[in-house]
């Protein structure tokens, strides 16, 4: 049989791919973080909420109602981290109506939105980028890095309110919680809607995060790259310490760009 002549002339040149194709970001305490203490952030929410509820005709509320509304959500983070699926704000509100005896047949679905808006205010606007966050994600953008923010958080529209607040929106090709998906980090599936938009491999990502629980872990189960931020230290993390080993350990953002030139 003849020879098959498949290719002609000189081969084409392969546009070089980058190992790193995009850098997925947590939230809190890695690229924002609070300018007030979160226990006066949430009581002062609580009092402004609990004050709505009452306004629309609510009135036989218990006087403890504030206080509850704040250990609610507490507890509520608390299970969510422990069963790895979010329970969104809206739904512990009507939960904990229900639990202090408040009948589901008077709940008002908007009213209940509403108070949850205004528990969480006053924590939105205190919410600042951390100090280099806005040079750092200008600087990676401008290099033509994808950038994805995924955070545990129990309310998609409050955080999405709060990326807009910080200024992070502009810099960001997504900004994904987990309320939005169900699933928390360090479950695999919050990165699936990421890795399917970039076209990406997972350890063609690098996540960064202050976590190693949740940041750090979570990029490990997808097989990533990973960064444990210690800008604002977790006290959690000091009996993880042994036992999650990320790639990299950055003291301030700044630092960030030279690793990822380095694992390019």
């Amino acid at each position: 049989m003849a020879h098959k002549q498949f290719f002609t002339g000189e081969p084409a040149q392969i546009r070089p791919r980058k190992l790193v194709q995009g850098l997925v970001f947590d939230f809190d305490n890695t690229l924002a973080r609070l300018n007030k203490p979160l226990d006066e952030l949430m009581n002062m929410g609580a009092q402004t909420a609990v004050a709505y509820m009452r306004s629309t005709g609510m009135t036989d509320l218990p006087d403890e109602i504030s206080e509850h509304l704040v250990e609610a959500r507490i507890f509520a983070e608390t299970k969510s981290d422990d069963e790895q699926e979010e329970h969104t704000a809206d739904d512990t509100l009507s939960f904990l109506l229900q639990f202090v005896g408040y009948p589901a047949s008077r709940m008002n679905e908007e009213v209940l939105r509403r108070a949850v808006d205004l528990f969480y205010a006053p924590e939105m606007t205190a919410w600042e980028p951390m100090p280099g966050a806005i040079d750092l994600l200008q600087q990676l953008r401008g290099e033509g890095f994808p950038l994805a923010v995924i955070a545990n958080y129990a309310s998609d529209r409050i955080f999405q309110r709060i990326i807009d607040y910080t200024g992070l929106r502009a810099y960001l090709d997504v900004c994904l919680s987990s309320a939005a998906v169900e699933w928390r980090k360090p479950e695999k599936e919050i990165y699936d809607a990421v890795l399917k938009r970039w076209n990406a491999e997972p350890y063609e990502l690098v996540c960064v995060g202050d976590s190693l629980k949740h940041d750090v872990a979570g990029g490990q189960e997808i097989g990533a790259l990973t960064v444990h931020c210690r800008m604002i230290p977790l006290a959690e993390d000091q009996r993880l310490v042994d036992s999650i080993k990320p790639d990299a350990v950055i003291e301030k953002l700044s630092e960030l760009p030279s690793l990822i030139e380095k694992w390019c």
